[in-house]
């Protein structure tokens, strides 16, 4: 039984589609691919896990028979959401210590204010967004459980962020075997480095924003 999941494992890991034609792997196949959802969800130390590439894999999996597309995309929902929902408790739990409300309340109030409105008000697409960004898919329902009081509005926002990326990729997948070979290829290829070319987007921006500010602190050291 340990070297059937082991096996399937390592398929699911390296995208090997013929591997996980073998029948009789549907079953291990639903509940690794939930745990792997779950975990890159819930914890940044999982962030390294390649969810976005196996959720289109399911997708292509359920079209050419091997998963049940009615038990595999609820299951991908399911799972991200109650990633999002365990990113969310550790937000609230590490809240509670006395370092990170040091830290909170070395910001400003006024940038505190205008984070807690943007997360309040542009929730469901900062969720979506962050949905294609490995890391930040936890590091985000994170900070929700730090500055979002209001828990059901979350979860509205997380099922539905979860459907929409899942419903997306998987549905990519699901459409990719009915596609001539080489456009196939080349879109496998394009969802296979979207979330790198993301991530580096996201870094790039981050530096950009950091040296801009200290240039301005340069400029103007009074302010």
């Amino acid at each position: 039984m340990f070297e059937a999941i082991q096996d399937v494992l390592v398929a699911i890991w390296h995208q090997d589609f013929n591997a996980l034609l073998t029948p009789g792997s549907a079953t291990l196949i639903y509940i690794l691919v939930a745990m792997l959802i779950s975990l890159e969800s819930g914890f940044l130390p999982a962030a390294p896990l390649p969810c976005d590439s196996i959720v289109v894999l399911v997708g292509t999996l359920s079209a050419v028979g091997v998963l049940d597309p009615f038990i595999a995309f609820p299951m991908l929902i399911i799972a991200a959401s109650i990633g999002s929902w365990l990113a969310f408790l550790q937000g609230r739990w590490l809240n509670k210590f006395p370092l990170v409300q040091s830290w909170l309340a070395k910001v400003p109030e006024k940038q505190m204010r205008t984070v807690d409105a943007l997360l309040c008000r542009h929730g469901l697409v900062a969720l979506f967004i962050a949905r294609f960004v490995p890391g930040v898919r936890s590091v985000l329902p994170m900070m929700m459980g730090m500055r979002v009081d209001e828990v059901p509005r979350f979860h509205r926002f997380a099922w539905l962020s979860a459907s929409m990326w899942v419903f997306l990729l998987a549905g990519m997948g699901y459409l990719l075997p009915s596609l001539p070979e080489p456009i196939s290829r080349l879109v496998t290829m394009g969802l296979m480095a979207a979330p790198v070319i993301t991530l580096c987007i996201g870094i790039l921006t981050g530096v950009t924003w950091r040296i801009r500010k200290a240039l301005r602190s340069d400029l103007n050291p009074t302010a």
